[in-house]
This record gives C-alpha cells, structure tokens and sequence, in this order.
C-alpha cells in the first residue's frame, strides 16, 4: 500500500474515534451535486450529526476544534440509488430462469438464500449506491428480514425498499410448470384470482411491512396478465395504505393497461410504445428502463461460444434499446435509474449493476441528468425526496465522493468512488484495488 493510501487510512481512523463528539463532524466539498436543482455547486460545508444530516452552508466556515473530513479535491454527490434489484436471487450466465428458480425454492434454503443475500447487498455500498428498489424474487419476504437486518446493524447494506412477494396471475413469470406443482410458484409470486384476492393480497403485503408494491403486468413468457380491474383493485387498495405501485411490463399493451390502471411506475417497458410514453408523460407515471451496455451484453453471451460482435442481434436490441430512451425523454417521461441485475458475471453485485449508467450514456443521456436519475428522481418516485438521494438539512448521510471529471469523462469518473458514507457510518474505498472500510462513526 503506497504512503498515501496509508495516510488516508490512518486520517479515517482519527474521524472514527473522534466522531462520537456531540457536535458531528464536518465534510468540506469543493464541488458538490445538487440533485434537486441538477447541478454543480461549489465550496460547501456539510455538517453531519448521527445519522442525518443537519446543514449544508456555502463557503468554508467550520467551527474551531471542529472534527473535519476534507473532500476537496473531489466531487461530493449524494448517495446512490439502484431502483430495480433482485439481490436475493441470483442466475448462472446459462441457466435457464425457469428451472433455476425451481431450484431456487426447491434446493435452496430460505436461511443459506438470505444469507448469500447479504454479501451481494454490501457489495453497492462498495460502488456507491447507498439505496436500492428490491423487486422480488425473493421468495417469502426474505427482502423484508434482510432490509431489517441492515437497518438494525446486524448486516453491512445499503438501504433496502422492499416490495415481498410479487404481485401476479396465474404462473407468475416461471414458464413450464406441471398444473400439481404451481404451488411451488406461490412461494415466489402471490398469484390472485380475482379483484378481491387482490385486494387481500395487498393487504397480506402491507401486514408483512413491505415499502411498496410489485406487480405483473405481464407475465411474458407466460401467456398470462391482471385484467386492468384487478390492477385497479391492487392500486386503490395500496394507495389507500401509502404505498406506491410499480408494473412489470416487457410489451406495450400490459403497460398500456397498467398505467389506465393507476400504477405509479412501469419496470423495464422494453416494447413499449410512443403513443403509452405520451400518456406516461401526461399521467406522471415513471420509467426504470433497465438498459444494459454492449459491454455487459457481450460478457454475458461470450461464454456460450460467441465472440465479441458475433451475436448480430444485439446491435438491433441495443439500438431499439437506445431509440425507446431518447423517445421517453423527449416526451418527457420521468427516467429513474435501474439495473435489473440478477445474472452472475463474476464480479460483484454492485460492480455489475453500476453497468446502468455506461447504458444510459451510451444511449445519450447527459451526465447530470443519469446523476439525478439516480439520485433525487429515484427517491421521489419513492416519496422520499427529503431523505434520500439528496445532500439537505433533515436527509439521512448518505454521502459519497468520486475523483474525476463527472461531465467530461463520465464513466472513468462514475466508476473511482473514493469515499461512501451511509446513515453517516463511512466506507473508504482507495484506489487501484485495495479496499478498507471503516464504520460505526457515530
């Protein structure tokens, strides 16, 4: 390790023995995102205090005898959002989803799945991303027990907006399944039989504490749906609790009807059309357009056989990919940022999922509006705009800080986090490797 990144360390550990003071602590930014407003400030004092934040003051006035981290060179943003994760379920590059999720819930205890869960949930704070949407797949609200380890300090992980059980019809998206054997599905999916069921399984969903709810638009490549009454029946039901609806929907009709249905959000919309991007605009419903890059298309296919290129499809799905971005922006459609990331390629969770923003650069977006995509629009779809995913008085610390040029060299910038707070507990990662972590600074 070079002598810098030993006085680093070294500095880290002075923060966390004096960090227990009264009076917090102190980061000086240089330059630091503003989410709300989408832009680059500079020179801010923000003074943290627990677990929240308790004021951000221009310019560098800082009380004497004051604990300081100096965050100057680099740029301070807000913690990071991932709004389409499925950490607890988790498929080898040739496996087929179906039968691995049989598998899954067949040969996978529930104690070892959540278990293997929390290491794939530490590894975002690892890359900056200090909040993630869990969409399901999680088998019986295993989502929900491993949001509340973290949240109680038993677990390292970001913060976790659990959703339970997907809601769905008949089958759920597991293809193939004997009639006797659908049961196994319903540890997966809450699948409904009609408006009523649905209105109970929301219920059950709240009753379990979930933060939102998944449904199933669309249940490709089953050839089943929710009728729109029973979408309207889940959406009346869960907005009557507080909880917001977001849609699986991979064609246009199932997102069409959703959106009539009253869903806040529709995940992925691969196939969807202008005319249902006009009316998502005109009802303020959101887009997770879970993009993937040509790199992490070609890792994922190069280890059946293919070489880089080889695979000719992938330029015809990129590009209709990149078309159907542009057009939701243009039409105005609120873009939250998701990775969708379940497929093993031999890196980190985090590091794979971090693959969202080279997508959504590659198709064009600007910087600064992938950084609020990811920040303040992916806390508001969640109502939580005051307290995550900005840096403001009253929010949680999630504080991180990168090294590079974010509007001029994105990606090598977005990718060189050198500092991740969350709850206002700190994780140094150094550079060219090497990792150290320190925590419980309160």
């Amino acid at each position: 390790m070079r002598t810098t990144h030993l006085s680093l360390l070294f500095f880290f550990l002075n923060i966390f023995f004096l960090s227990g003071q009264n009076n917090g602590f102190y980061i000086q930014a240089g330059t630091m995102y503003d989410s709300e407003s989408n832009s680059l400030v500079q020179d801010r004092v923000i003074h943290v205090k627990g677990k929240k934040i308790l004021s951000v003051e221009e310019g560098d006035n800082i009380p004497e005898n004051a604990n300081v981290i100096d965050l100057r060179d680099y740029t301070v943003l807000p913690g990071l959002i991932d709004a389409h994760t499925h950490v607890l379920f988790n498929q080898e590059l040739k496996d087929d989803f179906s039968k691995h999720s049989i598998a899954t819930l067949v040969l996978e205890s529930e104690a070892l799945r959540a278990l293997r869960g929390v290491e794939r949930a530490r590894s975002y704070l690892d890359v900056g991303i200090t909040s993630i949407k869990d969409l399901g797949n999680s088998g019986p609200f295993l989502d929900v027990a491993l949001r509340d380890a973290i949240n109680e300090g038993s677990v390292q992980g970001p913060r976790i907006f659990a959703v339970g059980k997907i809601i769905s019809s008949a089958g759920g998206q597991i293809y193939g399944v004997n009639e006797e054997y659908q049961g196994i599905i319903e540890q997966e999916y809450r699948v409904i039989k009609d408006k009523d069921d649905a209105i109970n399984a929301v219920r059950e969903h709240v009753n379990q504490g979930v933060d939102l709810i998944k449904i199933c638009a669309d249940n490709l490549p089953n050839n089943t749906r929710l009728t729109i009454q029973e979408m309207q029946s889940i959406v009346e039901t869960a907005h009557d609790y507080g909880l917001t609806v977001t849609a699986h929907s991979v064609n246009n009709k199932s997102a069409w009807e959703a959106i009539k249905a009253g869903v806040d959000g529709i995940e992925h919309g691969f196939f969807i059309a202008d005319t249902t991007l006009s009316l998502m605009a005109k009802e303020k419903v959101y887009l997770v357009p879970t993009e993937n890059s040509r790199n992490y298309m070609e890792s994922y296919y190069l280890p059946e056989g293919s070489v880089p290129g080889e695979p000719t499809w992938i330029d015809s799905y990129i590009t209709r990919m990149q078309d159907r971005l542009q057009n939701a922006i243009e039409k105005g459609v609120t873009i939250v940022a998701g990775s969708d990331n379940y497929t093993n390629i031999h890196v980190p969770r985090g590091v794979s999922s971090r693959d969202m923003f080279r997508a959504y650069f590659d198709s064009g977006m600007k910087p600064l509006d992938i950084l609020q995509s990811s920040t303040y629009l992916s806390a508001k779809s969640l109502k939580k705009e005051k307290e995550i995913g900005v840096i403001q008085a009253g929010a949680f610390a999630d504080i991180i800080a990168i090294k590079g040029d974010l509007e001029n060299d994105f990606i090598k910038a977005i990718e060189e986090v050198v500092f991740v707070m969350k709850d206002g507990q700190v994780y140094l990662k150094e550079a060219e490797g090497s990792t150290s972590r320190i925590s419980d600074m309160e």
